[in-house]
């Protein structure tokens, strides 16, 4: 079961799928200005990305008991100021770690894993899925 999650989570994240974008799909190419641009009163890209990675690091935390985040907050974490260029670059590095380390995790984990912790691992990847929606309808309403 776990290398089927792990699959799950990363067809989520960043390898191709069937559904079209995953989350980092929707990212590529996205400037800072686009990423901090409000567009009709709904959360930035860059708030979605770390709502994002915020949800990854509770979803660790539940799994290994250790959490991965360094950052203040809790679930729609503020965007730093003044969010340059170097701050969206180190923010989206954050959020490939944490993947990284959340597929790592999963990828350890033995065969007795509950029915409630693959319940989380698959919701980790359904929230995945649901921000890059969110993300691509951010892009199409700036244009």
């Amino acid at each position: 079961m776990p290398n089927s999650l792990v699959n799950l989570l990363d067809r989520a994240f960043n390898k191709r799928s069937w559904h079209g974008a995953n989350l980092m799909g929707t990212i590529r190419g996205v400037q800072v200005r686009q990423a901090k641009k409000r567009v009709s009163g709904r959360k930035t890209i860059w708030e979605q990305l770390l709502h994002a990675a915020y949800w990854k690091n509770v979803v660790i935390r539940k799994l290994s008991g250790q959490g991965a985040m360094e950052r203040k907050g809790s679930n729609w974490l503020k965007m730093p100021r003044p969010g340059n260029e170097k701050q969206w670059k180190d923010d989206l590095t954050m959020l490939r770690e944490l993947h990284r380390k959340l597929r790592g995790i999963v990828a350890e984990m033995s065969a007795k894993m509950s029915q409630k912790d693959t319940w989380l691992i698959q919701g980790a990847a359904f929230h995945d899925i649901y921000h890059a929606g969110q993300i691509k309808l951010l892009r199409r309403l700036m244009k």
